[in-house]
């Protein structure tokens, strides 16, 4: 289980984040950045380059678990499609992969991360930085939250592993 890697993703269509981890104890940030797409073109190019780009990330380190956090609540509807639309190619992306994709809710990624299901996202990110050894905390958010949603899963995944006797 030393070398598994994960990665997770944070869906947005202005900015998709993703984080690559290996291992879980230690676990280490192998990479991690956002996938960026201009409001200027439309949103199907939009979806197009974002599905290329999580696929190059697939494809570029073979993960062995892909997670991705669960859109469960939005206040602005635009936003809530917008989301859905990304969630979808990722989704799609890792189905193709041959993956499982694992979700999690924001309220599950910040309990596993930080201990507190309502943790904000300065601590969010100086939990990130600190379980990771980072020098500074990841920028941009998106970022932050993908590499956030990966610790989750691998935290829950060598808690499932203990509880099943492996």
């Amino acid at each position: 289980m030393a070398d598994r890697v994960t990665v997770g993703f944070d869906p947005g269509t202005a900015r998709l984040g993703f984080g690559v981890l290996r291992g879980e104890d230690p676990v280490e940030a192998i990479d991690f950045g956002v996938l960026e797409t201009a409001s200027t073109i439309s949103m199907p190019e939009r979806l197009r380059l974002l599905y290329e780009g999580v696929r190059d990330i697939l494809y570029r380190y073979a993960p062995d678990d892909c997670a991705v956090e669960r859109l469960f609540f939005a206040r602005n509807v635009t936003t809530a499609l917008s989301v859905g639309q990304a969630r979808g190619v990722v989704l799609l992306a890792v189905a193709q992969a041959g993956l499982t994709v694992i979700e999690y809710t924001p309220a599950e990624i910040k309990q596993a991360v930080s201990g507190w299901g309502k943790a904000d996202k300065s601590q969010m990110q100086e939990m990130v930085r600190l379980l990771l050894s980072l020098d500074e905390a990841p920028y941009p958010d998106d970022a932050a939250d993908a590499l956030a949603v990966a610790l989750c899963h691998v935290q829950t995944a060598r808690f499932q592993r203990a509880i099943d006797g492996q």
